[in-house]
């Protein structure tokens, strides 16, 4: 129930700018999904600068998605309460000063401090930009709306390797946070100019015993699996790690069923095809971060190409992908989202297996061939899935559904990085005869074999969500048959 009752919707100069509102909140959301992959092709210049193993760098990435998860519920929640807009505001200040930070870093925990600091902010814009625009946009025009800001998500999200290259090559690895810097404080000033005050608030309570163990849950799972690539899943401190995981998500999921205030809404998966919907995102993130995670590795430490070009290379994605998402999304309006799901999964497969496929010696039209199909697939599969996500979910729990499919796709990011290193290293300490965490000098054939087996089972995970799409697409044309 909002503490006000008058709404958005009834201000003529608030409807005057909500393109422009939209503009800035898009902004945010594109700066705030690409930092969680930018850094990736900066990973190896990282090991070399910091002189460091590729297990330990890659906490650079892992560590700003892990806070970003821990706490984007609670912040969805504390919009609700005090005010997506003031939220939403705090939010981008924290993050462009985190940004500030990470340039400034001369060293590896500093540098991941930082990261933290950058994601608590960037989870408070991600936690209350689909509530902002859910409130603002009129239902005529509030899906494209929505559906324009699932763009810049998975935009953000796959870019990052590609404009990260030519940043990295031009300038130096620090800028690829500096960047945000200028860019976010033009944004900050025009949404202090057009962002209205806040009208709607929920009159409820902060979850805390939900919100911490919600964070212990998530710190000591992704901590627990990614420590366990360098210590051994038998250590100790790893097993130890993993129950607390385990017995914090139970007694977590307890107290959300029976709280009068959760800060997870457990009744949205009670539809089916939202939960199946939801389910097959994550999947997806999972197998385009297994992606995002090897590609910079293998283009410049296989294929000797130098951040800059490995970086156009790895561009193919992102362009293919913002190509093909508005056509599929204008499409999915005329044909329906189920089919174009369904395409765009089989694409992904081929492209996956094509992708595992490839040596040192491969050709870079092949690479980039691989590359954009794997582009276009998400580009089919991103738009109507978002638009299934949000048409399932009922009006008064459209800002609930915002923040689960922000935290699914974050936590599809972590997992994918995680199951493409664990794998790796496992087949390459497997392949050297001792525990790898790092590229092996003068083996290549060693980080070839790790590549081919992470590929192969994100093409696995890519089918699984093609079979569960190709099943929800069955259902759903069985439902609508039997209405008429």
């Amino acid at each position: 129930m909002s503490s006000i009752s008058a709404t958005y919707q009834d201000d003529a100069e608030i409807q005057k700018k909500r393109w422009i509102i939209l503009i800035v909140l898009n902004i945010f959301t594109f700066m705030s999904t690409l930092d969680g992959s930018i850094v990736n092709i900066a990973l190896p210049v990282l090991v070399k600068q910091l002189q460091l193993p590729m297990g330990q760098v890659v906490w650079v990435t892992t560590g700003y998605l892990m806070a970003i998860c821990s706490v984007i519920l609670f912040f969805g929640k504390l919009g609700d309460i005090v005010g997506k807009i003031r939220i939403f505001k705090i939010g981008t200040i924290i993050f462009i000063l985190g940004s500030l930070l990470c340039g400034l870093s001369a060293s590896l925990p500093f540098l991941i401090a930082s990261r933290i600091i950058q994601a608590i902010g960037a989870s408070m814009t991600m936690a209350n930009s689909q509530g902002i625009v859910t409130d603002i946009f009129p239902s005529t025009e509030r899906g494209k709306a929505l559906g324009l800001i699932g763009t810049f998500v998975s935009l953000g999200s796959i870019a990052g390797p590609s404009l990260g290259g030519i940043i990295v090559s031009a300038l130096g690895w620090k800028y690829i946070f500096w960047v945000n810097v200028p860019i976010g404080l033009i944004a900050i000033v025009l949404g202090w100019k057009v962002l209205p005050k806040d009208l709607v608030r929920v009159k409820s309570k902060i979850d805390i015993p939900g919100s911490m163990l919600f964070a212990v849950f998530i710190i000591t799972l992704f901590a627990g699996l990614l420590l366990g690539q360098q210590l051994g899943y038998g250590d100790n401190r790893i097993i130890l790690a993993l129950i607390t995981a385990a017995a914090a998500f139970i007694v977590f999921i307890i107290l959300e069923l029976r709280g009068s205030h959760p800060l997870l809404q457990l009744s949205l998966f009670k539809n089916p095809l939202f939960s199946l919907s939801i389910l097959c995102a994550f999947l997806v993130f999972v197998a385009n971060f297994c992606f995002n995670i090897i590609a910079p590795f293998y283009a410049q430490n296989m294929l000797n190409l130098s951040p800059f070009y490995a970086g156009f290379l790895l561009m193919l994605f992102p362009i293919s992908m913002v190509i093909v998402a508005p056509l599929s999304g204008a499409l999915s309006d005329k044909i329906g989202s189920e089919f174009l799901t369904f395409a765009g999964l089989i694409v992904m497969v081929i492209a996956q297996f094509g992708l595992a496929r490839l040596h040192d010696g491969s050709s870079v039209v092949l690479v980039g061939l691989w590359i954009a199909m794997l582009g276009i697939g998400s580009g089919l599969f991103g738009s109507p899935n978002n638009s299934l996500i949000m048409s399932t979910v009922p009006r008064t729990q459209l800002g609930s559904a915002g923040s689960v499919n922000s935290l699914v796709r974050n936590v599809g990011m972590v997992v994918g990085i995680t199951v493409a290193t664990t794998i790796l290293f496992n087949v390459m300490s497997n392949q050297a005869g001792h525990r790898v965490t790092d590229l092996v000098p003068g083996h290549p054939e060693i980080f070839l074999s790790g590549m081919h087996v992470v590929f192969m089972t994100s093409a696995g995970i890519c089918l699984v969500s093609a079979l569960l799409t190709g099943w929800r697409m069955i259902t759903i044309r069985k439902a609508k048959r039997a209405a008429a």
